[in-house]
């Protein structure tokens, strides 16, 4: 976060000409949302960018990655669902000539949606008419589920006594013969995570966002990369620009002010274009980031 002083100083030291981010750029054309970044320049621009994350933060009946493909097909969606579940849940049906978007589902390759505007029928419920209703949420169980997801990666979370300029930090350890429990399973201890202790939970929320961003975003390197991708050696306003993001959108979705909100609406006045980045990695981290805080996951294979 902006006023902090970051301590994992091995983010951005990778001094290698050819460094591990720049390996993983050149695959770009294989991740579909990065090559449209690259070769159409949509959302280069700071003010579309702020855009796109302002609709993904308040679209929250779907994840990050799916929220972001309904804003490319359509920005001015409203809400979005099914013709099956436009019929049975609010009794609409789809009109003629209705626009069809295409989102990504589990255990099938599509599903088909329609928003809002291209149905017909009763009376709209209030999710429906007002679903970017502003909402200041509390983090509740999130946290404590966040933080226990996160020792499948071996992330070691404590609080600590930061000092007023800096809110966390996460950073690699050395080789260790300390193990975290997840579930039943012993995880080598990889990563220390630290934040500001006597701040509220909504502030550990955000800050634990930020510091996992930093990890699924590959800026800390990989123990395996079919887990996240190793991208040591990205500049360092790209690094901070896509842990703001994820925080962002992750905190903004759950109703909570972040200062993350502050900082890219800063930038948009500064900057008119968004430093190189991978949009691919930050909406898979927001989602992965997101669901840590309502699921158990699964343990991590090594395969």
């Amino acid at each position: 976060m902006k006023k902090k002083k970051r301590l994992q100083q091995d983010l951005f030291d990778d001094k290698e000409e050819l460094t591990p981010a720049k390996t993983w750029d050149q695959d770009a054309a294989k991740r579909a949302l990065d090559e449209l970044f690259s070769l159409t320049h949509q959302y280069k621009s700071s003010k579309e960018y702020h855009s796109l994350l302002q609709f993904t933060a308040r679209f929250r009946f779907y994840s990050p990655y799916n929220a972001m493909l309904v804003h490319i097909q359509m920005p001015g969606a409203r809400f979005v669902a099914s013709a099956h579940r436009w019929n049975r849940d609010y009794e609409r049906r789809i009109k003629e000539g209705a626009r069809t978007l295409i989102m990504l589902q589990p255990m099938t390759p599509v599903m088909f949606v329609f928003d809002v505007s291209d149905t017909e029928g009763k009376p709209l419920p209030p999710e429906v008419e007002n679903p970017f209703e502003v909402r200041h949420g509390k983090i509740g169980p999130k946290l404590d589920k966040t933080i226990e997801n996160a020792r499948r990666d071996g992330v070691a979370v404590h609080t600590a006594s930061l000092g007023s300029q800096q809110a966390g930090s996460i950073k690699r350890v050395g080789p260790t013969t300390e193990f975290l429990m997840f579930g039943e399973t012993r995880v080598p201890v990889r990563y220390a995570l630290e934040f500001a202790e006597n701040t509220s939970e909504e502030s550990r929320y955000a800050t634990l966002a930020h510091e996992l961003a930093h990890l699924y975003c590959g800026h800390l390197g990989t123990p395996n990369k079919k887990w996240w991708p190793d991208r040591r050696g990205l500049a360092h306003n790209a690094i901070e620009f896509e842990a703001e993001s994820v925080s962002y959108m992750v905190c903004a979705r759950q109703g909570i002010d972040t200062p993350s909100e502050r900082y890219l609406a800063n930038y948009v006045d500064a900057e008119e274009q968004v430093p190189p980045i991978s949009l691919d990695c930050v909406m898979k981290a927001a989602t992965l980031i997101e669901s840590m805080g309502s699921t158990t996951l699964n343990p991590r294979k090594n395969g």
